[in-house]
Order: C-alpha cells, then structure tokens, then sequence
C-alpha cells in the first residue's frame, strides 16, 4: 500500500484536466454522497468512482482500496445493524431502518474514499499546489503544508514497515489475530516512527528555507494552469451529481 499515493503517468482527460477542477470533482462527489439517503443515488456514486479509476487508467489501484476498505466496511455494517433499533423487526434485534442505515453508511465511505485517492493517482503533488497557489490564491505556506504531508504519507508507511519487518526478525510475531495483542505490539513502534518524522521534517524546513520558502507567492510559479473543455465538462457533472443528490428523495 506504500504506492497508495503515487502519481500514475497517462493521457487520459483527467490527467489533462486543470488541477482545481479535479479536486472541485472529488469535494462535489463527496458532498453528493453526504447530501443523499439514496440507496441507488450512493451505488451511482460508487459506479461512477470506478468509471473515473476506469478512465484514468488506475482501474487496479481503484480496486485495490476498495478491497482495503472491505474489513473496515463489513465492521461498521455489523455495528449500525446491532445499534439502529428503529423501523420494524426482522430477526433478532436487526431491524429493516437499521439495514438500510448500515448500506447507507457502507457505500457512503466507499465512495467517499475512493475520489480522494485516484485524483491524487492522476495528478503530481507539485501541480495541486501549483494550481491552488496560482488558481485559488492559497498563501504558498498552505499549499505547502497540504502537499508535504500527502508526500509523507506513503514515506511514513514505508518506514513503518521497516520498523515492522526489523521487529519479525527479532522474533516478534505480527500476525497474530488478536487484535488486542496485535494493538498492544503496534504501540511500542511509534516512538522510532516519530522521532524519524521528527528528523525528516527538521531536514524538509531546512530544505525548503534555503529554496526561499517565504519569497514564494502566485506570481513565482512558471507552469500555468488553464481550464479547457474537459475542465468544462467537469463542472457540469458536479453540478449534476450535487443537483441528483438533493432532488432525488
């Protein structure tokens, strides 16, 4: 999962559409998916998350987190089922409005997950700031933290599962499937993991200090960022997707 966030070279329209556009897409198909109850509205959500992995090439990658997300998905069922005691009886304590209000909740964070992760497959970390610095007018100081931290993401993991792999040669068995134990062995590994986020941020201020960080603004960026008519079309279906979402009862 390292690669979670990796940019994915290709020519598709969603890699040749304006950075600003693509996160408009992925806040208007979250905003859909919170603005709905609709079974059938939030699985056209889903589909159409997949039909963007499918477009841009991440199809895989796409699939990938849906089956991560499939254990975390399957807990809460179970959980909103057992707790949502409303609507009529139809085994046990598991009611129909509690079904209904687990599928809601289910397909809800699959499609709000989803966007988050392929806009980042289709789009260079350095082109959101950009985009945001140039586009928006976000103080360079923002676009910069937002960025850093998506970078880190995937070095954070990675070395965790360096520190994970040094601990199984010691003898220390992770794949235990208590998750209580499990939990209990995790702890003692986030002290090495912050004092290397530590160090790693001390180098990175340093870095980007020397680079003029505090000189940065709107005007110092030498890639523009236009809005064409794929950027067009984008706009209209996140204006569709918003528009289905509160009409559709």
């Amino acid at each position: 999962m390292t690669d979670l966030f990796q940019y994915v070279p290709g020519n598709s329209p969603l890699h040749r559409m304006n950075p600003v556009t693509k996160i408009v897409l992925t806040v208007s198909v979250c905003a859909a998916a919170f603005l709905t109850d609709n079974l059938l509205v939030l699985l056209f959500l889903l589909v159409f998350d997949f039909m963007i992995g499918i477009t841009a090439g991440a199809a895989r990658k796409a699939f990938s987190v849906f089956r991560g997300l499939f254990r975390v998905s399957v807990f809460l069922f179970i959980l909103q089922t057992l707790f949502v005691r409303r609507g009529n009886r139809l085994f046990w304590i598991v009611t129909d409005e509690g079904l209904l209000t687990a599928a809601a909740v289910v397909l809800r964070l699959l499609v709000v997950c989803l966007p988050l992760t392929l806009v980042l497959t289709v789009t260079r970390v350095s082109d959101i700031a950009g985009a945001l610095v140039q586009v928006l007018r976000v103080p360079y100081p923002y676009a910069f933290t937002l960025t850093t931290a998506i970078r880190f993401i995937p070095q954070f993991m990675e070395e965790m599962s360096g520190i994970m792999e040094a601990q199984t040669a010691r003898g220390v068995e992770f794949d235990t499937r208590n998750p209580i134990k499990k939990l209990g062995m995790l702890l003692p590994l986030c002290a090495p993991l912050l004092i290397s986020s530590v160090r790693r941020t001390g180098a990175t201020a340093t870095a980007a200090e020397v680079r003029g960080f505090y000189l940065r603004t709107w005007e110092s960026g030498c890639r523009k960022y236009g809005f064409g008519p794929v950027d067009l079309a984008a706009a209209l279906i996140c204006a569709a997707l918003i528009a289905g979402a509160v009409l559709i009862p």
